[in-house]
């Protein structure tokens, strides 16, 4: 197959990186959104009044409907050019922002956040996609990935941040009319400078195939994360039950078709799988820390929600560092060995935690989220190149679409595995003597509802249960830590012994 690119061989090279400033402006907003609500959700919770159920939906619909478009967003970018693609996503993100910041109530809102996720799947794999054809030079796009990557790991540390500003001064609403000056930005200058690329022998979007994969990927990440936080109810049963079936059935139509949404063959490459597997777990380790770590900080060591998130600017920094540095890394002692030092620097970071308490001092934490941060940088920067480079320029697109899913599903298996075992630990602590039991039931729910649970109690009394459930959670922390600090590391041996085999990535 032949690829359609009608300006990337006469573009400058001031015109190819102020491609990649417009190209990660779309990068920055959608990692901000994709954090920033969690700093919003008590101020629309009081103005919307959602059911817990619906609360659920706001906060995860956004991410479940990406997690499911991102391959067939991808694929329809090889079809019909992926800067038609993103300027169309990028305008639409635009619009639904305002819709999301004046819903009236809870159902709009559901609907307004899942819209805002099919427009959000448009605008990723087009900007990866872009970028490895606006970047034909290995060392350019090594690094132009690196700073791709970086600014995803800024906007997700942005986000809290932001959001904290905003809510200081504005309503809630704030958080998401933020998005619309910056889009008319992106489609206003994108589409002066940014050039098109396409496939010419794509063939036609099949839309089985798209109901498929979010069919698929919708039950697989709801039954992930359900399953972990609340065990095996009937919802995440039915949720696996759609979610495999619909991916067996998704991958069997994909061998049948002529022209695939997702070319298979493409994982019989093991420097692509070996990469989309260590571009999943690098996700893993680090959204998993630091979510936990942002509770740990706020309900345990008592940070303010702003001093929260700027206790946290380790990883960021970590992240961006390396993830530029990755290119000339790889290039100085190989990828394949700069990978396994990027997932050792994740993974004994995590199990490093077996040493923390609930007054650990902060450099101590700053310093393991700065080694996670870098390790994250390094790894993802490395495999998204490594993914984008063994696929053939016309599946850009859809190659895009599996590194995105890699870190989407890297970020629920992060949160759901780490907090299914801190939960564990957390319900089964010990409450003091003589606390009704009702208190109790409402202090193991959650660490949140120990602290309101404590401030309703008389003082000696409500402090020594709220040491004990912040004990408990920073032993599940700890538990956790380890054992997904280990799996990784087993995980890691794994990846670095697929790379080696025929050569596949030079050592």
């Amino acid at each position: 197959m032949s690829t359609k690119q009608l300006a990337p061989a006469g573009l400058s090279r001031t015109q190819r990186w102020l491609a990649l400033g417009v190209l990660s402006l779309a990068v920055l907003l959608i990692a901000v959104d994709a954090t920033v609500l969690a700093v919003a959700t008590p101020f629309l919770s009081e103005d919307l009044q959602p059911t817990g159920v619906q609360l659920l939906w706001i906060g995860d619909a956004y991410g479940f409907v990406i997690a499911g478009l991102l391959v067939s967003m991808g694929s329809l970018g090889d079809r019909i050019g992926r800067k038609r693609l993103l300027l169309a996503g990028a305008t639409a993100f635009g619009l639904i922002s305002i819709l999301n910041a004046y819903a009236p109530n809870a159902e709009v809102m559901i609907a307004a956040r899942a819209l805002l996720g099919v427009a959000g799947a448009t605008l990723m794999p087009s900007t990866l996609a872009l970028i490895r054809n606006i970047f034909v030079d290995d060392r350019e796009r090594t690094l132009a990935i690196g700073v791709w990557g970086a600014m995803s790991s800024a906007g997700m540390a942005i986000g809290p941040i932001l959001g904290g500003f905003l809510l200081e001064h504005f309503w809630w609403g704030s958080v998401f009319l933020i998005n619309v000056p910056v889009m008319v930005i992106l489609v206003v200058v994108g589409a002066k400078l940014l050039p098109e690329s396409k496939s010419s022998h794509a063939g036609a979007w099949d839309l089985p195939s798209v109901g498929l994969s979010l069919a698929g990927m919708f039950g697989i990440v709801y039954a992930i994360k359900e399953v972990f936080a609340v065990g095996l109810r009937i919802d995440v049963v039915i949720a696996t039950l759609i979610g495999i079936p619909a991916i067996v059935v998704y991958v069997r139509r994909q061998q049948r078709l002529t022209t695939p949404l997702l070319d298979l063959s493409l994982f019989k490459n093991r420097r692509f799988g070996s990469s989309v597997l260590a571009d999943l777990l690098a996700i893993f380790a680090m959204s998993g820390l630091v979510f936990f770590l942002s509770q740990y900080f706020q309900l345990v060591q008592g940070y303010r929600p702003l001093m929260a998130g700027l206790a946290e600017l380790p990883a960021v920094v970590g992240s961006v560092v390396f993830g530029l540095l990755a290119g000339r890394i790889g290039q100085r002692i190989g990828a394949r060995t700069a990978i396994l030092i990027g997932m050792l620097a994740l993974s004994l970071p995590l199990i490093a935690l077996v040493f923390i308490h609930a007054s650990t001092p902060y450099p101590v934490l700053a310093v393991i989220l700065l080694v996670v941060g870098s390790g994250a940088g390094l790894t993802f920067t490395l495999t998204a190149d490594l993914i984008l480079s063994s696929a053939p320029a016309e599946q850009a697109g859809a190659a895009s679409g599996v590194s995105e899913t890699a870190y989407e599903l890297g970020g629920a298996l992060g949160i759901a595995v780490i907090g299914s075992v801190v939960t564990a630990v957390f319900r089964g602590f010990a409450a003091p003597a003589g606390i009704p039991a009702d208190v109790v039931a409402a202090a193991r729910e959650s660490l949140g509802g120990a602290v309101h649970a404590a401030e309703a109690l008389p003082g000696d009394t409500g402090q020594a249960l709220l040491q004990a459930a912040q004990v408990a959670f920073t032993d599940g922390l700890r538990l956790a830590g380890l054992i997904a600090g280990l799996v990784l590391l087993a995980a890691t041996f794994v990846i670095n012994r697929a790379m080696r085999d025929r050569g596949v990535v030079r050592s």
